[in-house]
């Protein structure tokens, strides 16, 4: 069976006796939805990256505010239930940074990191999610989620079951292969012929949608929007080679019976 079809496995050993629901990461987000026509939901990309990876969520909503002081004392926390010690979330080092802990050892195939990031696009005023890539093969020690304000006296909410984290397995010594290089687009015919068909054909559809605010005769167009990417093909009708429109990511499924702890 070629590499690309073989199942990799990725486990989840919990550290506690209630763990943070894992789960596969949403697709969509409700500021996108909030829009007229939910027409960010067009950006093939943008939905794509959001179901990339396995998100953990919060398990009790919270509200946090942070003084501008660096000690772990600069951080409020407002629970909305009574939480017995340790809290899931707290000030752990000061400095504004708001630490999850991730009750979970991870577990990648040989030669597997894990990306420890926030959601994808999922923006929240006043605080920043802050990355870590973290050596799973191998690694016996568990790690945190850290998110940091932005700025004195801003107050942050994080709802029950959002995510405050998403996992994502990434090869190590990949990204090292590539070899890096500009070049002019006139050195590929094919591709610059492509790229201006492209640009052509987005030009086109522009003009007629503002024409459409002027003229019923272009109304058709008032909502139109080039969908070669999102239905993968070229400007010239041409399927792509091979074409992603979501992710279909597997949930973390329980331990068989013979494998539970006796």
């Amino acid at each position: 069976m070629p590499e690309a079809e073989v199942d990799l496995p990725l486990l989840a050993f919990p550290t506690t006796s209630k763990p943070p629901t894992v789960a596969p990461a949403p697709r969509w987000r409700e500021w996108i939805n909030a829009m007229e026509d939910r027409w960010a939901n067009r950006c093939l990309p943008l939905l794509v990256a959001n179901e990339s990876g396995w998100a953990l969520l919060n398990p009790v909503g919270f509200r946090a505010e942070w003084s501008g002081e660096t000690d772990r004392d600069g951080i409020t926390l407002e629970f909305d239930e009574e939480v017995p010690a340790p809290r899931p979330v707290e000030s752990h080092f000061g400095y504004g940074v708001l630490t999850w802990s991730v009750p979970y050892l991870f577990r990648t195939p040989p030669g597997y990191n894990l990306l420890a990031r926030g959601p994808a696009n999922w923006p929240k005023d006043g605080v920043c999610a802050l990355e870590g890539l973290v050596e799973t093969d191998w690694s016996v020690a568990t790690f945190t989620m850290n998110w940091m304000f932005t700025r004195p006296g801003a107050s942050v909410r994080f709802e029950k079951d959002e995510p405050f984290c998403v996992v994502l397995p990434q090869k190590r010594g990949e990204l090292e292969r590539f070899t890096p290089e500009i070049r002019p687009i006139t050195s590929a015919p094919e591709i610059h012929a492509e790229a201006e068909r492209w640009a052509r054909e987005r030009d086109r559809v522009q003009v007629k949608k503002f024409l459409a605010s002027y003229s019923k005769e272009f109304e058709e167009f008032r909502t139109a929007w080039e969908q070669d990417y999102f239905r993968g093909r070229t400007p010239d009708g041409r399927p792509a080679h091979e074409h992603e429109t979501r992710r279909k990511l597997r949930p973390f499924a329980d331990a068989p019976e013979d494998d539970a702890p006796t």
